[in-house]
Formats: structure tokens, C-alpha cells, sequence
């Protein structure tokens, strides 16, 4: 097999000779305009780079101030308002809903120095509210009962479940 001799046609020899500077032109203006994409692609991903570190920046500062407020307002977390809930009255026929209610009434009164104190002291101090409310003897209907507390919750409401039972 032979090439065919086209160096002997100078219009075959223009083709060629006008592919190949085509050629080097197409690649020069596709490095060109490559290379202009990619340093504008590199900026943008530079200032996006220190946008992004700026942001980190103020995240962090935000979460700290937060932390900080957090820690001040758990500390200066205070009662607000005290719950009763009598429960075990239903086995003394006890059917009186104001008799109920001023049983509630008296002992939130005997809490009421507990209002506006700081929440920390008063969960320290669980065991005296404990007694103060165990100790009280209370008259309904004719009966003396007795309180027993079976659930205590605190927060900024302190929360009270007491049991009544005849005192004996």
C-alpha cells in the first residue's frame, strides 16, 4: 500500500497547511477563553471563600453572646407561681369543691414566701417545703387530715401533687 503523492498538488497542500494553523488558532482561543473562565471561576470562589469565613466568624460570636445570656437567665430564674393538686379526697367522700379548694388555698398560702425566690434555693430547700407541707394538719368537713406529697416539680411553677389522708 502507497500514500497517494499529493505533495505534488498545491491545493492539497493548502488544505492541510490551512488545517493545521485552523487548528492552532481553535486550540490558542479555546486556551484563552478557557483560562479566563477559570481565574474568574478562581475569584468568585475566593470571595466566596472569605464571605464564608467572615460568616463563621459571626456564628460563632452570636453562639458564644448566647451561651453567655443563657447562663445569666438560668441563674436568674425565679418562681413565678405555685401549683397544688389534692388528689386521694375522693375515697373520704369528700364532694365538696370549695372544701377542695380551700384545702389548695391554704397550703399555697403557707408556699407563698417561695414566690420570686430564685429557683436554685428553693430546689436546695425541696426537703423543708417537703415538711412544711407534711406537718400541716388541716380541718374539712369536721375531720382532721393530713397531707402527703407525691409529686414535686419545680420550675418557674412549682408543681405539687398531695395525697390527703385522716390524721390519726
Amino acid at each position: 500500500m502507497r500514500i497517494p503523492p499529493l505533495y505534488r498538488k498545491p491545493a492539497w497542500q493548502r488544505v492541510f497547511a490551512g488545517a493545521a494553523i485552523g487548528g492552532c488558532i481553535s486550540w490558542m482561543i479555546f486556551l484563552y477563553m478557557f483560562g479566563v473562565m477559570q481565574e474568574r471561576n478562581g475569584y468568585l470562589i475566593e470571595e466566596q471563600a472569605k464571605e464564608i469565613r467572615k460568616l463563621q466568624d459571626q456564628i460563632n460570636i452570636w453562639q458564644e453572646d448566647y451561651r453567655e445570656l443563657n447562663k445569666k437567665n438560668e441563674e436568674m430564674l425565679t418562681i413565678q407561681k405555685i401549683e397544688i393538686r389534692l388528689v386521694g379526697y375522693e375515697k373520704y367522700n369528700i364532694k365538696d369543691r370549695q372544701s377542695i379548694f380551700d384545702v389548695e388555698a391554704s397550703i399555697q398560702e403557707d408556699l407563698k414566701s417561695l414566690l420570686a425566690k430564685d429557683l436554685s434555693t428553693v430546689h436546695k430547700n425541696k426537703d423543708i417545703v417537703k415538711k412544711t407541707i407534711e406537718n400541716k394538719v388541716e380541718n374539712v368537713n369536721g375531720k382532721r387530715y393530713k397531707f402527703i406529697v407525691r409529686e414535686m416539680y419545680f420550675y418557674t411553677t412549682i408543681n405539687i401533687t398531695v395525697e390527703l389522708r385522716l390524721a390519726g
